[in-house]
Protein backbone atom coordinates (compact mmCIF):
# COMPACT_ATOMS: atom_id res chain seq x y z
CA UNK A 1 0.00 0.00 0.00
CA UNK A 2 1.32 3.46 -0.91
CA UNK A 3 1.83 5.65 2.12
CA UNK A 4 0.02 8.96 2.30
CA UNK A 5 1.72 12.31 2.05
CA UNK A 6 2.63 13.88 5.38
CA UNK A 7 2.17 17.56 6.16
CA UNK A 8 4.48 18.78 8.93
CA UNK A 9 2.46 21.44 10.65
CA UNK A 10 1.88 23.88 13.48
CA UNK A 11 -1.57 24.50 14.95
CA UNK A 12 -1.65 28.23 14.14
CA UNK A 13 0.55 28.64 11.07
CA UNK A 14 -1.34 30.30 8.17
CA UNK A 15 1.21 28.98 5.67
CA UNK A 16 0.45 25.42 6.77
CA UNK A 17 -3.24 26.15 6.28
CA UNK A 18 -2.58 27.06 2.64
CA UNK A 19 -1.07 23.65 2.02
CA UNK A 20 -3.82 21.86 3.95
CA UNK A 21 -6.49 23.67 1.92
CA UNK A 22 -4.79 22.80 -1.37
CA UNK A 23 -4.47 19.15 -0.35
CA UNK A 24 -8.16 19.02 0.55
CA UNK A 25 -9.23 20.76 -2.66
CA UNK A 26 -7.23 18.20 -4.65
CA UNK A 27 -8.80 15.35 -2.62
CA UNK A 28 -5.37 14.11 -1.57
CA UNK A 29 -5.17 11.87 1.47
CA UNK A 30 -2.52 13.08 3.90
CA UNK A 31 -1.34 12.70 7.45
CA UNK A 32 -0.66 15.75 9.58
CA UNK A 33 2.07 16.00 12.20
CA UNK A 34 2.05 19.09 14.43
CA UNK A 35 5.28 20.25 16.05
CA UNK A 36 6.09 22.83 18.71
CA UNK A 37 7.97 25.64 16.96
CA UNK A 38 9.28 26.82 20.34
CA UNK A 39 10.99 23.45 20.85
CA UNK A 40 11.69 22.11 17.37
CA UNK A 41 12.52 18.39 17.40
CA UNK A 42 15.87 17.29 16.02
CA UNK A 43 14.28 15.16 13.28
CA UNK A 44 12.46 18.25 12.03
CA UNK A 45 15.57 20.43 11.96
CA UNK A 46 17.37 17.76 9.94
CA UNK A 47 14.82 17.91 7.12
CA UNK A 48 13.76 21.58 7.21
CA UNK A 49 16.40 23.83 5.61
CA UNK A 50 14.77 26.97 7.03
CA UNK A 51 13.52 25.47 10.28
CA UNK A 52 9.98 26.43 9.31
CA UNK A 53 6.66 24.77 8.57
CA UNK A 54 5.04 23.60 6.41
CA UNK A 55 6.96 20.66 5.07
CA UNK A 56 5.46 18.07 2.77
CA UNK A 57 6.95 14.59 2.96
CA UNK A 58 6.43 12.58 -0.21
CA UNK A 59 7.05 8.82 -0.02
CA UNK A 60 9.44 7.47 -2.65
CA UNK A 61 11.17 4.12 -3.03
CA UNK A 62 14.53 5.62 -2.09
CA UNK A 63 13.13 7.46 0.95
CA UNK A 64 10.91 10.43 1.58
CA UNK A 65 11.33 13.53 -0.53
CA UNK A 66 10.72 16.76 1.40
CA UNK A 67 9.33 20.01 0.04
CA UNK A 68 9.48 23.26 2.01
CA UNK A 69 7.79 26.64 1.51
CA UNK A 70 4.01 26.75 1.20
CA UNK A 71 3.95 28.24 -2.31
CA UNK A 72 6.24 25.48 -3.59
CA UNK A 73 4.06 22.82 -1.98
CA UNK A 74 0.89 24.30 -3.47
CA UNK A 75 2.43 24.55 -6.92
CA UNK A 76 3.63 20.93 -6.70
CA UNK A 77 0.14 19.76 -5.80
CA UNK A 78 -1.32 21.74 -8.69
CA UNK A 79 1.13 20.16 -11.13
CA UNK A 80 0.92 16.56 -9.91
CA UNK A 81 -2.57 15.98 -8.53
CA UNK A 82 -5.88 15.57 -10.29
CA UNK A 83 -9.03 17.35 -9.29
CA UNK A 84 -10.27 20.83 -10.04
CA UNK A 85 -7.43 23.15 -11.13
CA UNK A 86 -6.40 25.77 -8.58
CA UNK A 87 -4.65 28.00 -11.12
CA UNK A 88 -6.04 29.60 -14.30
CA UNK A 89 -5.09 27.92 -17.57
CA UNK A 90 -4.10 31.22 -19.18
CA UNK A 91 -0.43 32.02 -18.53
CA UNK A 92 -1.01 35.72 -17.91
CA UNK A 93 -3.85 35.10 -15.47
CA UNK A 94 -1.77 32.42 -13.76
CA UNK A 95 1.06 34.89 -13.27
CA UNK A 96 -1.41 37.46 -11.98
CA UNK A 97 -2.71 34.98 -9.42
CA UNK A 98 0.83 34.24 -8.24
CA UNK A 99 1.33 37.95 -7.73
CA UNK A 100 -1.76 38.17 -5.52
CA UNK A 101 -0.59 35.15 -3.56
CA UNK A 102 2.57 37.12 -2.76
CA UNK A 103 0.41 40.10 -1.87
CA UNK A 104 -1.37 37.90 0.66
CA UNK A 105 1.99 37.08 2.20
CA UNK A 106 2.69 40.81 2.54
CA UNK A 107 -0.55 41.19 4.51
CA UNK A 108 0.58 38.41 6.83
CA UNK A 109 3.82 40.31 7.42
CA UNK A 110 1.84 43.36 8.56
CA UNK A 111 -0.51 41.22 10.65
CA UNK A 112 2.42 39.79 12.60
CA UNK A 113 3.04 43.21 14.12
CA UNK A 114 -0.67 43.91 14.47
CA UNK A 115 -1.23 40.82 16.60
CA UNK A 116 2.02 40.60 18.57
CA UNK A 117 2.98 44.17 19.44
CA UNK A 118 2.34 45.51 22.91
CA UNK A 119 2.84 49.10 21.72
CA UNK A 120 -0.20 51.26 20.88
CA UNK A 121 1.58 53.29 18.19
CA UNK A 122 2.90 50.23 16.35
CA UNK A 123 -0.52 48.62 16.62
CA UNK A 124 -2.16 51.63 14.94
CA UNK A 125 0.53 51.75 12.27
CA UNK A 126 -0.03 48.09 11.44
CA UNK A 127 -3.81 48.46 11.56
CA UNK A 128 -3.66 51.22 8.96
CA UNK A 129 -1.25 49.23 6.80
CA UNK A 130 -3.49 46.15 6.83
CA UNK A 131 -6.59 48.24 6.09
CA UNK A 132 -4.82 49.88 3.14
CA UNK A 133 -3.79 46.54 1.70
CA UNK A 134 -7.32 45.19 1.90
CA UNK A 135 -8.60 48.37 0.24
CA UNK A 136 -6.29 47.57 -2.66
CA UNK A 137 -7.75 44.05 -2.83
CA UNK A 138 -11.28 45.49 -2.82
CA UNK A 139 -10.49 47.34 -6.03
CA UNK A 140 -9.53 44.19 -7.96
CA UNK A 141 -12.25 41.80 -6.77
CA UNK A 142 -15.13 40.90 -9.04
CA UNK A 143 -18.58 39.64 -8.13
CA UNK A 144 -17.23 36.53 -6.42
CA UNK A 145 -17.86 34.47 -4.55
CA UNK A 146 -14.12 33.76 -4.88
CA UNK A 147 -11.14 35.72 -6.14
CA UNK A 148 -11.60 34.38 -9.67
CA UNK A 149 -15.38 34.31 -9.61
CA UNK A 150 -16.94 30.87 -9.28
CA UNK A 151 -13.63 28.99 -9.34
CA UNK A 152 -11.75 28.42 -6.09
CA UNK A 153 -8.03 29.08 -6.58
CA UNK A 154 -4.73 29.16 -4.73
CA UNK A 155 -5.30 32.87 -4.12
CA UNK A 156 -8.32 31.85 -2.05
CA UNK A 157 -6.19 29.29 -0.21
CA UNK A 158 -3.77 32.10 0.69
CA UNK A 159 -6.37 34.59 1.89
CA UNK A 160 -8.63 32.21 3.83
CA UNK A 161 -6.13 31.81 6.72
CA UNK A 162 -5.68 35.59 6.83
CA UNK A 163 -9.40 36.15 7.23
CA UNK A 164 -9.56 33.42 9.88
CA UNK A 165 -7.49 35.55 12.26
CA UNK A 166 -10.26 38.12 12.30
CA UNK A 167 -12.82 35.64 13.58
CA UNK A 168 -11.11 36.24 16.92
CA UNK A 169 -9.81 39.77 16.37
CA UNK A 170 -13.36 41.02 15.63
CA UNK A 171 -14.41 39.97 19.15
CA UNK A 172 -11.56 41.87 20.79
CA UNK A 173 -11.50 45.31 19.19
CA UNK A 174 -13.39 47.48 16.70
CA UNK A 175 -10.45 47.64 14.29
CA UNK A 176 -12.42 48.95 11.31
CA UNK A 177 -10.16 47.20 8.81
CA UNK A 178 -13.03 45.98 6.63
CA UNK A 179 -15.23 49.08 6.91
CA UNK A 180 -16.67 49.87 3.49
CA UNK A 181 -15.01 46.88 1.86
CA UNK A 182 -18.14 45.08 0.69
CA UNK A 183 -16.45 42.78 -1.82
CA UNK A 184 -13.68 41.77 0.56
CA UNK A 185 -16.25 41.11 3.29
CA UNK A 186 -18.36 38.94 0.97
CA UNK A 187 -15.24 37.05 -0.10
CA UNK A 188 -14.33 36.49 3.52
CA UNK A 189 -17.77 35.04 4.26
CA UNK A 190 -17.65 32.72 1.25
CA UNK A 191 -14.24 31.38 2.18
CA UNK A 192 -15.31 30.75 5.77
CA UNK A 193 -17.99 28.37 4.50
CA UNK A 194 -15.65 26.34 2.25
CA UNK A 195 -15.19 22.80 3.66
CA UNK A 196 -11.46 22.76 2.90
CA UNK A 197 -11.02 26.03 4.78
CA UNK A 198 -12.98 24.81 7.80
CA UNK A 199 -10.94 21.60 7.95
CA UNK A 200 -7.56 23.37 7.74
CA UNK A 201 -7.42 23.96 11.51
CA UNK A 202 -8.45 22.04 14.62
CA UNK A 203 -11.53 22.92 16.65
CA UNK A 204 -9.40 24.58 19.33
CA UNK A 205 -7.77 27.05 16.93
CA UNK A 206 -9.42 30.08 18.53
CA UNK A 207 -8.34 29.05 22.02
CA UNK A 208 -4.78 28.50 20.86
CA UNK A 209 -4.69 31.88 19.13
CA UNK A 210 -5.96 33.60 22.27
CA UNK A 211 -3.24 31.89 24.31
CA UNK A 212 -0.67 33.10 21.78
CA UNK A 213 -1.89 36.70 22.13
CA UNK A 214 -1.71 36.49 25.92
CA UNK A 215 1.81 35.10 25.79
CA UNK A 216 2.87 38.11 23.71
CA UNK A 217 0.97 40.58 25.92
CA UNK A 218 -0.59 41.82 22.71
CA UNK A 219 -1.97 45.35 22.63
CA UNK A 220 -4.86 43.83 20.69
CA UNK A 221 -6.15 42.47 24.02
CA UNK A 222 -6.11 45.93 25.60
CA UNK A 223 -7.25 48.10 22.69
CA UNK A 224 -10.80 49.40 22.88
Amino acid sequence: MTRALTLISHHLCPYVQRAAIALAEKNVAFDRVNIDLAAKPDWFLKISPLGKVPLLQIPETSGDAVLFESSVICEYLEETQTGAPLHPTDALERARHRGWMEYGSSILSELWGFETTGDADIFEQKRKAVAAKFATVEAVLGDGPYFAGNDFSLVDAVFAPIFRYFDLFDTLVDHGIFNGLTRVSAWRRALAERPSVKAAVASDYGERLMTFLKQHDAYLLRAQ
